[in-house]
């Protein structure tokens, strides 16, 4: 029995449409054009307007896409039907059609094109191809013969294209460069990113193994995930030192106030690996990245 209780919204509602998008789950794009944008200003960049909002349409909508894609996706594998946890899925539950969901998708990741021609022509080539693979990897991560979500690479994806390829690529939009900083800053805002889904694999363990989603959750099993989660919620604050010794800033250690927060939530999660309290966790998670990235931010634009 489904842990997480929802009044049905009608068919095809606006509703039922915000249900498939996750809304909530877009900070995990907002977070590396914080943190890249804002470390282009720590070096003497200023902040263009334009090209923040250009990155944040255009991930929001791949973004979408990757979302809408994993509802019917996992639609079509059965795997929102054997004792999943987590909230209710659009499609599954009939609120709409997998037609209408992949359509969807479709659109997004076509409409993440036209924001992609503007930040193209400031960023040339090396842009094109980070946001063809960007779209290439949210449509493959529930679709396909071998879907990226029933590997166990959905860590790395996540880690590469939420963490070093936004924050870097955020960073040489406005700079035209790329250096240490930003990929070891990418590398700590990827963590905690991938922590958030960390925890949707812990929590879906038992029905993801069940229907075959060969998760890295499913693979190595609760102990290790949890373990897993420890390690990548506090890896970023190990980087934040780093990057606030070679910037030779204190400020940008403003995300070390996060700490106690991050140890209580990874200490819980050891002691109580399963049930469906595991939702509230992935949700204080993702705004704990948001709050590292716009902590930093702070840090950078205070030291700058």
């Amino acid at each position: 029995m489904r842990s997480v209780s929802l009044v049905a919204p009608p068919p095809g509602s606006a509703l039922a449409w915000w249900l498939a998008l996750r809304p909530w789950s877009f900070t995990i794009s907002l977070a590396p054009i914080l943190a890249g944008s804002a470390l282009a200003g720590l070096d003497g960049y200023p902040l263009h307007l334009g090209l923040v909002l250009a990155a944040l349409a255009g991930s929001v909508l791949i973004h979408s896409g990757t979302n809408l894609q994993n509802d019917v996706g996992d639609f079509r594998r059965g795997a929102d039907l054997a004792g999943r946890m987590g909230p209710p899925r659009a499609t599954t539950e009939g609120w709409l059609s997998a037609r209408q969901v992949q359509g969807a998708a479709t659109l997004c990741f076509a409409l993440a094109v036209l924001p992609g021609f503007y930040l193209a022509a400031i960023g040339g080539w090396p842009i094109v191809g980070v946001g063809i693979a960007s779209i290439a990897a949210g449509a493959a991560y529930t679709a396909g013969p071998r879907p990226i979500a029933y590997s166990g690479w959905g860590e790395f994806f996540v880690l590469v294209f939420f963490g070093l390829v936004a924050v870097g690529g955020m960073y040489y939009l406005h700079t035209g460069a790329i250096g240490a900083t930003p990929l070891i800053v990418g590398a700590a805002i990827g963590a905690l990113s991938t922590a958030v889904l960390v925890v949707n694999n812990l929590r879906d363990i038992d029905s993801d193994r069940r229907i075959g989603k060969n998760t890295l959750a499913v693979q190595r099993g609760r102990r290790f995930t949890t373990w897993e989660y420890a390690l990548l919620m506090h890896i970023p604050f190990v980087l934040a030192v780093v990057v606030a010794v070679e910037e030779r800033s204190t400020w940008l250690l403003a995300p070390l106030v996060l700490l106690p927060w991050v140890t209580l939530l990874a200490r819980r999660i050891w002691r109580d690996p399963t049930g469906a309290w595991l939702n509230s966790a992935l949700a204080a998670t993702a705004k704990l990245g948001l709050a590292f990235a716009v902590l930093l931010s702070l840090g950078a634009a205070l030291a700058r």
